[in-house]
């Protein structure tokens, strides 16, 4: 019986994820795509979307068959053996530092489209949202889902919309006559980024009302959706040649709809893509909260954490996350930290837990899944490479806790000792 309130459909679910996949990158990493690679980067999103699938396949899968608030650090510790879990456990806690600053950075260039901000004005938006996602997660997940179900509809008509208008034609999306562009590999290096969000979404697989049925078709059309829109998307940047500096790639879809339809028409553009960071950055933090909780109701962190609301909602789990993120997002502030250089960090780490999610699969998958399985491990070692020296970030977090979690265990046992009654 699951432990917490079973509450998802597929729609919801579909919705959840889209939102998620879409929501950081789709107003912002087409252009910077775009930057790196110029025309290579509709066949990078095409190779992209191909990379992904079989990773999607396996997280599905595992998924269906194990449903659990601890998404893949579960997986990997049911497969590989509890060191393995917590050090999952510990890379996708540890993107928050680089994550989400990146993502508020994002969800604040479209307020910077429409109004003039000082810095202070950024970070008091930065701030007020956190806020935002800490009271709806305390509504629980099928408010998230109802409330990220109305965005996503927001994001596909936008970019329909400007499909339509801008008039597109097969000569606008066809390939470069040059395949082999060596750009095309650092392009998909940041462009990963925009299908982090599967091993988040793997935290809500206990919530699903039918987790084996509901759970993994909610995932596939979530990933279908988001690379269909991605792809389009790309295309309209390029078309209207919306890229190029930092400024021009936080605000690239804003100017192309402030072109197609009128400079007021800025405000729709910087609303929808408001939402749209806002709905990717909530079920990251819904999904820490979740990992977060489950950890400590299996006793592996502080037992106050394991607390529940009335309806089930991890309470002191999300207010601990969203306290982390606020000193994340106070730091990168303070020290005006690059966003494409924040992206990269971050994407590293979830690599590495997309790799560990696809050695569990390897190993407690059977027949074509587990085929998947390797054969999305192979591509995650490929994409560690693609990221170059970004990845040191997590190859050195992971050094750090392989070293430190020996010794930090041995304290909690010599502690539990010095507890127990004296005879």
């Amino acid at each position: 019986m699951s432990r917490l309130h079973q509450q998802l459909g597929i729609s919801q679910g579909v919705a959840l994820l889209a939102t998620s996949l879409l929501g950081t990158g789709i107003f912002v990493v087409p252009a910077i795509a775009a930057s790196i690679a110029e025309r290579s980067s509709l066949l990078a999103w095409a190779i992209l979307i191909a990379l992904v699938m079989p990773i999607a396949f396996t997280f599905a899968a595992l998924g269906k068959r194990y449903p659990h608030a601890g998404g893949a650090a579960h997986f990997v510790g049911k497969a590989l053996g509890q060191r393995a879990e917590k050090l999952t456990a510990f890379l996708f806690l540890s993107v928050l530092p680089v994550g989400l600053p990146a993502a508020l950075v994002m969800a604040t260039g479209f307020w910077q489209a429409v109004f003039e901000l000082s810095p202070i004005m950024s970070l008091g938006i930065q701030l007020s949202t956190l806020l935002c996602m800490l009271l709806l997660g305390l509504g629980g997940a099928k408010l998230s889902g109802n409330v990220q179900a109305i965005i996503a509809l927001a994001i596909v008509t936008l970019v329909a919309a400007l499909w339509w208008q801008a008039d597109i034609v097969s000569s606008d999306y066809q390939l470069p006559s040059d395949l082999g562009s060596p750009n095309i590999v650092p392009a998909l290096a940041v462009m990963f980024w925009c299908f982090v969000g599967i091993e988040a979404f793997a935290h809500m697989g206990e919530e699903f009302r039918r987790p084996e049925r509901d759970f993994p078709i909610a995932l596939l059309l979530g990933v279908f959706v988001a690379g269909a829109v991605y792809w389009a998307a790309s295309v309209v940047v390029l078309k209207f040649g919306a890229y190029g500096t930092q400024h021009a790639n936080t605000q690239s879809l804003p100017h192309v709809v402030a072109l197609l339809f009128g400079p007021h028409a800025k405000w729709l553009a910087a609303i929808v893509g408001y939402l749209a960071c806002f709905a990717s950055m909530n079920i990251y933090i819904q999904g820490f909260a979740r990992l977060l909780w489950s950890m400590a109701d299996e006793g592996h962190l502080p037992k106050q954490l394991a607390h529940l609301s009335t309806n089930k909602v991890p309470t002191r789990a999300l207010i601990t996350i969203v306290s982390a993120c606020v000193f994340s997002c106070v730091v990168a502030w303070l020290f005006k930290l690059p966003l494409d250089e924040l992206i990269r960090y971050a994407n590293g780490n979830f690599i590495v837990v997309y790799l560990l999610s696809m050695i569990a699969g390897a190993v407690l998958l059977k027949g074509v899944f587990r085929i998947l399985a390797v054969i999305g491990a192979a591509l995650c070692c490929l994409l560690l490479l693609a990221l170059g020296q970004q990845s040191i970030y997590v190859l050195l977090l992971s050094v750090i806790f392989l070293l430190i979690q020996p010794l930090f265990m041995q304290i909690k046992k010599q502690w539990k000792v010095s507890k127990l009654p004296k005879s």
